[in-house]
């Protein structure tokens, strides 16, 4: 029974979280039990504590599994379709190429963080989680992301100046985001972003 419901709604390979599993009528206890013995028979692989997914076929007789990304975005960054957490630190700040640092583990925000601050591993990957500053939606998840990023431009990011400026206004063109967008959230953050702001060339967007 499991097994067809499994299939009707995820693809092969996409992250199945025990914690998503609701099925009326039937009891979690019951849910893990058919898990234990979907995993015995092969027919579903597990990834990490919680974490299963339908294998597609592979060069290899494992098959292959889901890509860490994914993971990520089902565990920590979407809900129901929804943001609920973004990439931060060095992850955000190498993507948006204001660094050549190699991520050593993936920074996360995510209102499924339970502490301020926490380590974990996923599978063989690090993963650094953190409670964001406030609430994540569809609507602000950029915003205190980029916002994030300031708070700590002076550590992370390998430009300063004129370059750092034209890389952000760039990335916030190219996002949609304005700095209307990022006022409402400007007192959560210690008064060391104005400062980064300044120094990025980015204040006068900004009508304290």
């Amino acid at each position: 029974m499991l097994y067809d419901y499994l299939k009707q709604n995820y693809a092969l390979n996409e992250p199945i979280l025990v914690s998503d599993l609701h099925i009326d009528g039937v009891p979690m206890n019951r849910i893990r039990q058919q898990i234990s013995r979907l995993v015995e028979s092969g027919r579903l692989k597990r990834f990490d504590t919680g974490i299963y997914y339908l294998p597609a076929p592979g060069p290899f007789r494992s098959g292959s599994a889901p890509s860490i990304a994914r993971i990520l975005e089902r565990k920590y960054l979407r809900d129901g379709g929804k943001a609920c957490g973004y990439l931060t630190g060095v992850c955000f700040a190498s993507r948006i190429g204001v660094t050549a640092q190699v991520p050593m583990a993936y920074e996360l925000a995510s209102n499924r963080a339970t502490t301020e601050y926490r380590t974990a591993k996923l599978g063989l990957t690090k993963i650094i989680l953190r409670k964001p500053r406030a609430e994540v939606n569809d609507s602000n998840a950029r915003a205190l992301q980029l916002l994030d990023f300031l708070n700590e431009a002076d550590v992370i990011s390998e430009l300063s100046g004129a370059s750092l400026s034209e890389k952000l206004l760039s990335y916030m063109r190219l996002c949609g985001l304005s700095f209307d967008d990022l006022r409402p959230y400007l007192r959560l953050y210690p008064d060391r972003i104005f400062r980064n702001m300044y120094e990025a060339g980015l204040l006068q967007g900004i009508s304290l």
